[in-house]
């Protein structure tokens, strides 16, 4: 067209890098920073946002959702009870179907809706990026240590950078991350029966959806636990593709967060 100026490749490259440095300079210091961009996650990085904290979740994959993106083996319908499809309409997520209190929604509907939810209310999702180490002083963690998690992959010896963070939520599900570092690396003793990781027992969605709320808590000073986390932190079963539970356990860690920033 007459008078259209050509695209600049540099402007174009310009303009990514000076965005996700501003986006990442900005949340090197939080109000809380989340782990794991499952429901879990995202729906407490939702509940906080919109309270004007700052909040930054770190997902080491290229996709959020955790696995509640992939439904029940690839299906991607998703089941939620009665008290999760409360929260599924607070996103305004389309819920359908019902029988005896369960109520079924499109995985991929609801990720990306929560998702978005979260973004908007002003919650920074960082993807592609992994907590390599914690950082502590005075036995106190003061905040966390993140990498690309292309060099863990490529097994590449490259330093990392450092994020403060006065509360710290794992909710990197059936892994537990965040609280094996501070077994493992730091030997602190957790808030479990034996002072460490319980580890997750086999599937039972009865007892392991009405214990997630329950074992959503704080496991360390300023450090919670939400989601599969909490499950597997205190021991209790894993439930399968219904995700009432993980998106009342968002809901949880994020009042218990509030009424300490409060």
């Amino acid at each position: 067209m007459p008078g259209k100026k050509p695209l600049s490749d540099i402007t174009i490259s310009r303009l990514i890098i000076e965005g996700f440095a501003d986006k990442l300079t900005r949340h090197l210091t939080n109000d809380v920073t989340i782990v794991g961009a499952g429901p879990a996650g995202l729906t407490a990085a939702y509940y906080l946002a919109k309270e004007g904290i700052k909040v930054c979740v770190f997902e080491r994959k290229l996709s959020v959702g955790g696995g509640m993106w992939g439904g029940g083996m690839m299906f991607n319908e998703i089941v939620v009870q009665d008290e999760g499809k409360r929260i599924l309409e607070r996103f305004k997520v389309p819920v359908k179907g019902h029988r005896n209190g369960y109520h079924t929604a499109d995985s991929v509907s609801a990720v990306s809706t929560i998702c978005s939810k979260a973004s908007l209310a002003g919650a920074e999702i960082f993807n592609l990026m992994e907590v390599e180490d914690l950082m502590m002083k005075n036995d106190r963690v003061k905040g966390l240590v993140i990498n690309w998690t292309a060099v863990r992959m490529a097994e590449l010896h490259v330093d990392p950078l450092s994020v403060e963070t006065r509360f710290l939520v794992d909710a990197t599900g059936h892994s537990c991350e965040v609280a094996r570092l501070l077994e493992k690396k730091a030997g602190v003793t957790l808030a479990t029966e034996t002072g460490g990781v319980l580890g997750e027992k086999p599937l039972w969605a009865e007892t392991g959806e009405n214990s997630m709320r329950k074992n959503t808590r704080e496991i360390f000073p300023n450090v919670y636990v939400a989601g599969m986390a909490a499950n597997a932190v205190f021991g209790s079963p894993r439930m399968g593709p219904i995700f009432g539970g993980m998106l009342m356990s968002g809901e949880k860690v994020a009042d218990l967060i509030k009424k300490r920033l409060r």
